[in-house]
């Protein structure tokens, strides 16, 4: 595929402070473009990252068809680049871009424009524990057009952004019971931006409260909970890794399935099925519940240290390094910057 490049005239680097990343505000100096229009993908392109131009009337700012990824490149001490797990995000936006109606994404634009803006951006991935290149790609309707259907054109971007820690504080979560994120017929399991939309106000809420996320439950109940914030959720009861089971209306996560797969690899008993509230709640009060974290690309693995549920706080002892939890973090860590054998073909070697 050809790939045009238009690099900028004057890079930011040396304007960047490496030693301090706030996550996602610090974005590198070009990114990739690829268009939709009648009927096939055109102009693939590297271009200097800068403002968009698009018209009041275009179709995802009125009717939200807009699917996105994140995934992370990492540089080994010695200097090489390591990608994880590249296919299974272009497998998920295929999901994705199904459920919301959109036109597929060519594997080739996918792939080839990544590794193209790597290529030309790789000063900007950051060294050092905890630091990565964030990679956005994100996909929507560009239709000039009011009417409620599907868009005639789209455009395909790729950004990446050098970050630090997702979470830089303990992490306390509130279990909610009052708004849903998904139902089982919705988009839960598709990366839709428009979920991402309806979460910021119960999430809002717990904040003023005092905690940094919360806990959904299903939609149908709320006896059963899903996911944490933009995470998915795993606990540890009496010795055995739990998390819920995939369903319509949870996303897939690629940290959580790498986890399980490392779990197994290990010989840790993994359960996944429905988690209820009251089994939680119950394995806070006797102490069988051990550990609990959230799995992300963003987040990591993010232990959680405080659970509300219905104005009740619960502590879960900080995690040591014989908890599963910080054992599948360090080996993580160390397999995405090759630092241990990667037994699941997992890293790409840039």
């Amino acid at each position: 595929m050809g790939i045009s490049i238009l690099r900028t005239p004057q890079s930011r680097l040396q304007q960047v402070d490496f030693n301090h990343l706030p996550f996602g505000r610090i974005f590198s100096d070009h990114m990739f473009q690829a268009d939709y229009e009648g009927g096939s993908w055109v102009n693939p392109r590297v271009l200097p990252y800068g403002p968009l131009s698009m018209m009041p009337s275009t179709a995802v700012i009125h009717y939200g068809q807009s699917v996105f990824e994140g995934m992370k490149v990492y540089r080994a001490k010695s200097g090489e680049l390591l990608l994880f797990r590249p296919e299974e995000n272009f497998k998920r936006m295929q999901n994705s871009s199904v459920r919301l109606c959109m036109p597929l994404v060519p594997r080739e634009i996918f792939m080839d424009g990544l590794l193209a803006l790597l290529k030309l951006d790789a000063d900007w991935v950051p060294s050092g524990d905890g630091k990565s290149l964030y990679i956005r790609p994100v996909y929507f309707a560009t239709d000039p057009v009011i009417g409620v259907h599907p868009s005639d054109l789209y455009t395909f971007l790729i950004m990446t952004s050098p970050t630090g820690p997702y979470y830089t504080s303990e992490l306390k979560v509130r279990i909610e019971k009052t708004y849903s994120r998904a139902s089982r017929s919705g988009t839960g399991y598709a990366k839709a931006a428009g979920n991402y939309a309806g979460a910021l106000y119960p999430t809002q809420l717990a904040q003023q409260a005092g905690y940094n996320q919360v806990i959904w439950t299903d939609a149908a109940t709320n006896t059963k909970v899903e996911e944490s914030g933009t995470m998915n959720l795993m606990f540890v009861i009496d010795g055995v890794l739990v998390t819920p089971s995939l369903s319509p209306s949870k996303l897939a996560g690629i940290t959580r399935d790498s986890v399980i797969e490392l779990a197994r690899y290990w010989g840790f008993p993994v359960q996944e099925r429905d988690v209820f509230v009251t089994e939680v709640v119950d394995g806070l009060r006797s102490g069988k519940l051990t550990e609990a974290f959230g799995t992300g690309t963003a987040a990591n693995i993010a232990p959680i240290s405080l659970i509300c549920h219905e104005g009740e706080d619960f502590r879960i002892p900080a995690p040591t390094a014989d908890s599963f939890s910080m054992k599948a973090l360090t080996f993580l860590d160390a397999l995405k910057r090759g630092e241990v054998d990667d037994p699941f073909g997992w890293v790409i070697r840039l």
